[in-house]
């Protein structure tokens, strides 16, 4: 294997998985500080004041707190208002200050998908996010969600992991205290910092207008054509009609970047102020500024894993489920950082230096090894940001990204997503264990039960029904089939990305799919609806079932939650359950055309 060979690589492996590790503990340590509303940071001074003033506003008594209804009811209330909030930006932005290119109004559709997209914290982007959001739109539409849709998954998870820590509770918090607290304590003087450091690399933050500059060589290309209203045209096929355009200047866009990207990432959002995303020189400047944007990806989930342990008494338990977490990533990276490597033997014949390995779609300042890192962490948590195109990956190195959103981006996950995703599998690993040896399931001196283990099972089901459904839907369908740019495999796969991005809340794609249409807009809308909130809501009903219970004292037949043992079956339980769910649309995908690939005798 070439990877063996790759010094670098593996020295910045080690090195991204330790600063990992040792960042972990101080990053929780703070978060059940933040997340424990009496217990003093050393921002009180400053911010308890604010946060006073916020509760007094909005008419919160941050002393009362609800049980899991009360708490899901509040967050889906706001939710609601938060999205038709950024539609009517979106649909108005014309006639909205901060808008120096005079951009046009997104289509209703577009406003919708996009509206739901950033408000799921999925940022799925049918547009070019430079050529299509003015800066208002980018600033208050997007941003505002990229901070709160974050903090509500964190207090999802805190949500369920006091649900855990509670005996013969009624109550799980108040997710209004825990929103400001998450937002206000946590990720604002992050994202200050952060976006300080980003400036210093380069990154642009400013209100100018776009620049349009004369460039040194024109050419003749051939370019979509576009209506009034910024919309592509397209034939009776459905195919976009392509106009020949004399191209002698070029457009440098720019605007308040580096304080969307330092949210873009921490909150693990992925939606890119540039097209490009963080392949664009703009939005990742520097080989620094790419390691530290895939540190803060990981940053806030990976500290999760801490307060778990804080929370529950058991600090070895929080890092058993880090451990099944670190040994899921690495797995991912050597398989898709191994692909790539290896390249495409039909381009090896073609006379293409097989020691370049598959450059293809890789911006060549990071190279194979940055990109293969990126796009698993990218996709083992619910970020979508990309510094390289995953649908011109090899096969098996486009499937790493497509199967960790698959198994519920647990892998670290999301901020507070990936951590709650977690916690349902390590209450079906629980209830696994016990039936395997006969015994009455428990976790941390509960008893898991029948109700219990149905919400874990919602939780699985509702994953796999906003996939497989509009995944089958698409390709039967002639408005699915009309997007799609490849056939055969490579086309499937493009779908099932799509699908499977949308209800992971991921928000990253296959390119190569034209989904900017009516019906693709509005199924991945629906997609990320059913992958948000049909898995939050058996996650807060498990934390007010969980919070209920007695806990008994442990005695040595109970079941241990910590060390080696537990965290393989833990991943055991996660690769069990995606495999038997997602094989067989995995094996008509980029399994049949890594055969292809490779010249094996396929039938397709």
């Amino acid at each position: 294997m070439q990877i063996f060979s790759d010094t670098f690589g593996w020295v910045q492996l080690a090195l991204f998985t330790g600063l990992l590790l040792l960042l972990t503990r101080p990053m929780g340590v703070y978060l059940f500080q933040a997340l424990d509303g009496t217990r003093k940071t050393f921002l009180d001074s400053v911010l308890r004041p604010v946060e006073r003033t916020l509760y007094f506003l909005v008419g919160v008594n941050e002393q009362k707190e609800q049980d899991w209804k009360q708490y899901t009811v509040s967050m889906l209330a706001f939710s609601l208002v938060g999205v038709l909030f950024t539609y009517t930006i979106l649909r108005l932005q014309h006639l909205l200050p901060l808008n120096p290119q005079g951009l046009q109004p997104f289509s209703d559709h577009l406003a919708f998908v996009t509206a739901v997209s950033f408000m799921t914290n999925t940022n799925w982007q049918s547009y070019g996010g430079e050529s299509t959001a003015s800066y208002l739109s980018q600033m208050v539409g997007l941003t505002f969600h990229n901070f709160t849709s974050s903090a509500v998954g964190i207090a999802i998870a805190a949500a369920l992991v006091r649900g855990i820590a509670r005996q013969s509770a009624k109550t799980i918090g108040n997710f209004w205290v825990d929103l400001v607290r998450v937002n206000l304590y946590v990720l604002l003087p992050l994202c200050i910092v952060y976006a300080v450091f980003l400036v210093s690399q380069g990154m642009v933050q400013n209100f100018k207008p776009y620049a349009t500059i004369r460039i040194l060589d024109p050419y003749t290309a051939g370019v979509a054509k576009k209506d009034d209203l910024g919309e592509i045209v397209k034939d009776p096929q459905g195919k976009p009609l392509v106009e020949e355009r004399r191209v002698d200047t070029q457009t440098i866009a720019q605007g308040p970047m580096a304080s969307q990207v330092a949210i873009k990432m921490l909150g693990t959002n992925g939606g890119g102020f540039m097209n490009a995303n963080a392949s664009h020189p703009y939005e990742n400047p520097t080989p620094l500024s790419n390691f530290i944007q895939m540190l803060s990806i990981f940053l806030i989930p990976s500290g999760l894993t801490y307060y778990l342990g804080r929370m529950v008494n058991n600090q070895r338990h929080g890092w058993a489920v880090w451990c099944a977490m670190t040994v899921l990533f690495l797995a991912g990276v050597l398989v898709s950082w191994s692909a790539e490597t290896a390249g495409n033997p039909r381009q090896h014949a073609l006379g293409v230096d097989a020691s370049s390995g598959n450059m293809e779609g890789k911006e060549v300042r990071f190279g194979i090894f940055n990109s293969a890192l990126f796009a698993t962490i990218t996709t083992d948590a619910s970020c979508g940001a990309v510094n390289s195109m995953h649908d011109s990956f090899t096969p098996l190195g486009g499937l790493i990204p497509l199967i960790n959103i698959q198994l519920g981006e647990v892998v670290f996950g999301g901020v507070g997503a990936g951590l709650y995703g977690m916690l349902i599998f390590v209450v079906l690993a629980v209830f696994l264990a016990g039936l395997m040896v006969g015994k009455t399931p428990e976790y941390l001196g509960k008893k898991i039960e029948a109700n219990d283990v149905k919400f874990g099972a919602l939780f699985v089901m509702a994953a796999a029904f906003g996939i497989l459904g509009f995944t089958a839907w698409a390709t039967v369908s002639a408005w699915g089939q009309a997007g799609l740019n490849n056939s055969g495999p490579h086309g499937f796969s493009e779908i099932l990305y799509a699908f499977s991005s949308a209800t992971g809340n991921n928000g990253s794609a296959f390119a190569g799919l034209t989904a900017n249409t009516y019906w693709y807009d509005t199924t991945v809308g629906l997609a990320m609806l059913i992958g948000r909130f049909f898995m939050i809501i058996p996650a807060t009903a498990l934390a007010g079932n969980l919070a209920k219970k007695k806990r008994a004292a442990a005695t040595g037949g109970s079941f241990p939650v910590s060390g080696p043992l537990f965290s393989a079956l833990l991943v055991g339980t996660v690769l069990i359950v995606g495999a038997l769910t997602f094989f067989p649309a995995l094996s008509l995908g980029p399994i049949v055309e890594h055969f292809l690939m490779t010249g094996s005798a396929v039938t397709y």
